[in-house]
């Protein structure tokens, strides 16, 4: 029996090639190349409008760039059938909004979709690992409401178990802790480093907290208002001088010896 922290397929490499995105006349992206693999875990960092969520968009094959390409394996995510992409990668979007009644527990065990077999719900294997992320993101206590009840917190909380449960070894999450007190900030992405840390998952979060990105990326993509952006291991781009041009406001970097945080300047105006 399969444990929710294992993928049912090997890592693809996720690259792109040149990719471009336009918001209308404006460049949001210009001839971007990079890969992300397995064991690795990347921060998206920018100020808002700069295009991070449509960047995830294209990441998970939602929409095409407007020039260039995204390739899961070799294949261009957009030409992968959506059965087979389910199993490759998980898609958190920025925002979830409940249209129906449902209990926390269904609403988790619809990630187990792709896995469906033609008896459908109530695999022994599928309630197990329901349970388990049930368990890992501190939602037992919830398991039993419905989900029009639940806090902004609680809810997304309930969304990143959907998506943890559907086993797949890629995990594309736009803004996963926005809306979680700091305790399950905390827990989250110490869950999802220990995910890729097994070498099994390559991780994507989008993330405002120059600080989190700091602690737990392994590397970072910093994308600008001028569609500039920089990528690389996350000590190199995450720089008080280049999130300062980036975020356009000085940011200083202060350090206990152990921990380093990147802070906004309080004495600059």
């Amino acid at each position: 029996m399969s444990h929710w922290s294992e993928p049912l397929t090997d890592c693809p490499q996720l690259t792109l090639r040149q990719l471009g995105l336009h918001a209308g006349s404006r460049v949001l992206l210009d001839g971007l190349s990079m890969s992300i693999g397995a064991g690795q875990l990347w921060c998206i960092v920018g100020p808002n409008g700069v295009g991070k969520s449509t960047l995830m968009g294209v990441l998970a094959g939602l929409r095409a760039p407007d020039s260039g390409a995204a390739e899961v394996g070799d294949v261009t995510v957009t030409q992968i059938a959506p059965a087979t992409l389910a199993r490759q990668r998980a898609y958190l979007p920025q925002a979830v909004h409940d249209t129906f009644s449902m209990l926390v527990e269904d609403a988790v065990r619809i990630g187990r979709h792709p896995h469906l077999s033609g008896w459908g719900w109530g695999q022994r294997d599928d309630d197990r690992i329901v349970d388990d992320v049930i368990d890992a993101l501190d939602l037992k206590p919830l398991r039993g409401r419905d989900v029009l009840t639940l806090s902004g917190g609680e809810r997304q909380r309930v969304s990143l178990a959907a998506a943890l449960a559907q086993q797949a070894p890629l995990l594309l999450l736009d803004e996963p802790v926005a809306h979680l007190d700091l305790r399950h900030q905390i827990m989250v992405l110490d869950l999802l480093q220990r995910l890729t840390r097994s070498g099994r998952h390559a991780v994507v979060v989008i993330v405002h907290d120059l600080t989190l990105a700091h602690r737990y990326a392994t590397h970072a993509l910093l994308m600008a208002e001028d569609g500039h952006a920089l990528h690389g291991p996350a000590h190199e781009v995450l720089t008080p001088a280049q999130c300062s041009h980036a975020l356009r406001t000085p940011i200083i970097s202060i350090s206990d010896g152990t921990h380093t945080a990147l802070i906004p300047d309080g004495n600059q105006t």
